[in-house]
Formats: structure tokens, sequence, C-alpha cells
């Protein structure tokens, strides 16, 4: 069973928003053993849409459409719809009751902008969105299935969730499909290949094996597909075995989470506390750390200290330090980081302090120079790194080699017991 995704709205292609719907949708469409064969985005434009439409046709047995159901002249994939299937249009109670209750709620006067939100093409059937003013509407046409719905993610979300994965679940047979992911780090991508080739090239046509490399880690996905989903997950156990144990001093999990959410659970486990003291990632890490529940048993809080006066007065880095050495460097970040073990009184502690650009680069420390130092209660390790001149991408890499450093030296301490 294939599926394709459509998302309508120039906001996406000019870049003024970023399409989170369809990774979202892609994803739960392969948890149910739907394929999804293509992603495409269109333009608010008829002639865009009704091409697309009919390139996906010829691909796809399901159509997963987005966006476009606004109130406003701008959104035109209801009428577009109409037009492709040659249908007129028709005021659906049941969507117009639902308009008006949201406006009820909130207590606005409802317009005939608002009341048009429930004509729909005649020929579908709607499914009312709690959520919001525009419909969910599904057509079944020349033997395909397809799905208009609104570009709010929430709404969407709910949609799915609720009313058009439970349909196509019942109306189709699935495969299983089945994955299993390892988080590696500290190995180049072809490195890891070389590794794992024998048994990459044992595993059978049903299973494959796809490499996903970020920022010194890679993810390994073993992906299943059949009939009978508790022996798929058999299978893919034993080969992931086979590739833990082959790699084992480069795994850090063997479970689809975030680095961060992998240290976090690590150092819960061993009732570690950490702390940071960043100033040119302007807390990222902290960011990266909190974003997952459960974060605070391990993570007490830090420092965003730019000013040398709040290296000084929050994380106890000397003056003389700051004055011979300066904040981009081996001593200062090594007395950020033992200062947040001091005052912050944890077990660890992340220090960073570098140049992230555009400017403020000297000839001896350029654009991104970061100094990245891990503290312990009884150890403290520093490095340098140069990245490049671009900020947003110089503060990505600074935490995720922060994160590395973390985890090599809780590898040291406690990995290998």
């Amino acid at each position: 069973m294939l599926a394709e995704i459509i998302t309508i709205g120039d906001e996406i292609l000019i870049g003024q928003i970023v399409d989170t719907n369809s990774a979202w949708m892609a994803k739960q469409l392969n948890l149910i053993g739907v394929s999804v064969k293509q992603i495409t985005s269109v333009s608010d434009d008829e002639q865009h849409i009704l091409s697309a439409l009919a390139d996906a046709e010829t691909r796809a047995d399901i159509i997963l459409i987005t966006g476009g159901l606004g109130p406003t002249k701008d959104d035109i994939t209801k009428k577009t719809l109409a037009k492709y299937f040659n249908m007129g249009f028709r005021n659906d109670a049941g969507a117009l009751e639902m308009v008006r209750q949201i406006f009820e709620k909130f207590k606005r006067p409802l317009l005939d902008i608002n009341i048009q939100q429930a004509d729909v093409p005649d020929g579908c059937e709607v499914i009312v969105n709690k959520n919001g003013t525009a419909p969910c509407m599904w057509f079944e046409e020349h033997d395909k299935i397809f799905v208009s719905m609104p570009g709010v993610p929430y709404e969407m979300m709910y949609l799915m969730d609720d009313e058009v994965l439970p349909r196509i679940k019942s109306r189709f047979k699935l495969p299983s499909i089945v994955h299993k992911t390892i988080l590696t780090a500290n190995i180049g991508e072809s490195f890891l290949a070389k590794e794992i080739e024998e048994i990459e090239d044992s595993l059978p046509p049903h299973i494959k094996l796809a490499y996903l490399p970020k920022l010194g880690q890679v993810r390994l996905r073993l992906s299943a597909k059949g009939d009978n989903e508790l022996t798929l997950k058999a299978e893919v156990e034993v080969y992931a075995q086979q590739i833990i144990t082959k790699v084992k001093k480069f795994v850090v999990i063997d479970e689809d989470l975030p680095l961060e959410q992998a240290i976090l659970n690590l150092m819960k486990s061993k009732g570690l506390t950490l702390s940071t003291a960043e100033s040119c990632t302007g807390g990222y890490i902290a960011h990266l750390i909190t974003q997952h529940p459960g974060c605070s048993s391990v993570y007490w809080g830090g420092a965003v200290a730019y000013a040398y006066e709040l290296k000084e007065s929050i994380l106890g880095v000397k003056e003389v330090t700051l004055s011979k050495f300066g904040a981009v460097s081996e001593e200062t970040v090594t007395e950020m980081a033992e200062g947040a073990i001091k005052h912050f009184k944890t077990d660890y502690a992340i220090a960073v302090s570098g140049i992230a650009g555009p400017d403020g680069g000297t000839e001896d420390k350029p654009v991104g120079t970061v100094w990245i130092a891990i503290s312990s209660t009884n150890k403290t390790v520093a490095k340098v790194f140069n990245f490049s001149n671009k900020r947003l991408q110089n503060i990505e890499r600074s935490a995720a080699s922060a994160l590395m450093m973390l985890l090599n030296l809780l590898r040291e301490d406690f990995y290998n017991e």
C-alpha cells in the first residue's frame, strides 16, 4: 500500500514556515504499514495543484493533502479538488455546526466568510474538524483515496490519529513494519559501514539497513516488512545484536533516542547530576537537555555568561585568567566547568566558550574557534574546535561536540565497569 503526501502553500516554498507535517505524517503511516512513495510541496496555484494530484494518482493508492483550506482568497484547495473531481458544492450541516460552536466559544461574530468554510465538494465525505473551522474531506475516486486536511499541525494530527489512520487500517490488509535503531558515536559513516559489511551483506531481502549520520553520530536503522510482527521483531533483534557485538565500543544505545536523551538516561541510572556553563551557545545545550520530560532528575541548571563579570561572579573564573588568556581559551573554559561543578554542586558540568560569528574573530582566534570543557568531581578535559564562519552551524556543532565529550567522559567512568 503506497501513499503520497502533498502540502499546499506558498509559505512553505519561500521558506517562511518549515513543513513539519509531512515528516510527522510519513512516520505515522510507516507505523501502520503504509509506505510513502513521495512527498511534494506545491504553490497556491490551481494548475500546479491539479498537476500534483494527477501525478500522485499514478504513483499512490492514498493521497494525503494538507493546507489551503482557510477562509481567505489564497486558500484554493477546496475549489481545486472540486474541479479535479468535476463536482459541485454543498454546505455541510455538521461542518457548519462545528464552525458555529467554535465562534460561540470564543464569543466572536460569525461572518459570511466563516460560514463558507462549511462549503465542500458535494462528492466528498466530511470528517468534522473538532479543533478548527476547516473540515477534513475524504474522497474515493478513480479507485484511490484522497484526504484533504488543514495545514495547522495540531488540527491535522488530531484528524490523522482519531479518524484518518483508523479508517485506513480498517479498509486495507496492511503488512507489519518493524524498526530497530542503534545509535553510534565517535565513528564515521564509511568506517562503520566497513566494520559491519559482512552483517549487512547477510541481511535477507525483507530486512534493510539505513545509515543516518548527524554531527559525530550515526544512527543505524534496521527495517523489516512482512506479515508476522513477532517473527519480524525476533529476526531484526538477531541482526541488531550482531551489529552491537561487532561495534560495541561505538554503541551509545539501541533505541531511537537523540544523543542528549541517551546521556540523560545513563546519568539517571547512575544517580548523577549535570550543570552547564554556556557562552557562545547561549543556552542551546540547556535547551536540548530540557526538551525531554524528566530531565530535572539529572539536569540541575546552569548559566549563560557572556560578560567577563558574569563569568567571574557566577562561575568563579579568575579575573587574571580572563585578562591573560581571554574568554576563548583552555584556561577560561576549564575554570568555567570547574566553577559550575563547585557552585551548582553537580557531578558533571559542560562549559563552552567560543566565537560563533559572523564577526568577533582575530588572527589567532578566528570565527569558529570554540573551547569546550567537561568536568567531573575529579577530572576535567578540555578541547579546542575550529568550526566554520556560520553562526547557527557553529552553535549546533558546539553543542553536539560538547555532548560527545560528556559521553566520552561518562564512558571512561562508567561504561567499562
